[in-house]
């Protein structure tokens, strides 16, 4: 019922013990896929290994800014190897950390044009992470061609708007309506996480009100970002389930719907057969 496009299945602080209690826990659930992503060469390899093992996993594989300082060419030459793997399905996460800077500013830009030129090369879907670049993650986008029209042409126009798709996914999108819309016209998809389910969290919620289901997907960033009512402990694919929640009430719609909607969006987005 479930699509999870975003988890964490291989973060380092999970023992071997939790994350196979894990793995059970999803394969009980209702969630029916997950797209676990990678963050460094080490959790990109364990995430394609994910793939190979689970029927209802997928993975991306990328260099997140916080670990910008250890990209190299021989770092990009695997992630390409790695990219050619069974059910990985995208590079990423990518982009700019600003907030943090655990990796200098030139190095996280860097890192950034590689593995967009790599997803450039490979036709594959690009997962963006953005926090307080200031708009520069857009731009260093558009300058490195993902927005190009020979991008847009290599990739099927969204079935329900007609809008030119580039392929590229804002993952937990912190924004206003207006940038995200503004994003949706360059061919990007939005992806909400369980901050939609925050009391105070009014400029996500208006985007989840706001803009066409059909550019939607739904994460959990898990094990971060907890939605309520269980904010403060470890998230978990399986909460996904709140996040479609309450997108639904603000929407109008059954959670059926939402969560149906959002499914389909993931596996078209994701090149990911029904």
């Amino acid at each position: 019922m479930y699509f999870d496009s975003h988890t964490h299945l291989d973060n380092e602080d999970y023992t071997d013990e939790a994350r196979a209690d894990l793995i059970r826990s999803i394969q009980a659930s209702d969630v029916d896929a997950v797209v676990d992503i990678g963050f460094d060469l080490p959790t990109s390899r364990m995430a394609a290994t994910h793939a190979l093992l689970y029927p209802w996993c997928y993975a991306a594989v990328g260099v997140h800014p916080h670990n910008a300082s250890d990209m190299t060419p021989e770092v990009l030459a695997t992630l390409e190897r790695l990219a050619a793997e069974d059910d990985v399905v995208a590079i990423g996460e990518m982009g700019l950390d600003y907030f943090r800077n655990l990796s200098p500013q030139r190095d996280q830009i860097r890192a950034f044009e590689m593995q967009i030129a790599l997803a450039l090369k490979l036709k594959m879907p690009i997962v963006i992470h953005d926090r307080d670049s200031g708009g520069e993650v857009m731009r260093i986008l558009e300058a490195c061609g993902a927005f190009s029209e020979e991008r847009k042409r290599a990739f099927a126009r969204n079935a329900v708007t007609g809008k030119a798709d580039a392929r590229v996914l804002l993952h937990c999108f912190s924004g206003t309506d207006e940038e995200a819309l503004a994003a949706i016209e360059q061919g990007c998809t939005i992806s909400i996480a369980g901050t939609v389910t925050y009391k105070k969290n009014d400029r996500t919620k208006d985007v989840a009100r706001s803009i066409p289901l059909a550019h939607m997907l739904v994460e959990t960033d898990a094990p971060y970002l907890t939605p309520e009512p269980f904010r403060g402990k470890r998230n978990s694919s399986p909460l996904i389930e709140y996040t479609v929640r309450c997108i639904a009430g603000l929407r109008g719609l059954s959670v059926e719907e939402v969560a149906q909607a959002t499914a389909e969006n993931a596996r078209r987005f994701f090149g990911i057969a029904s």
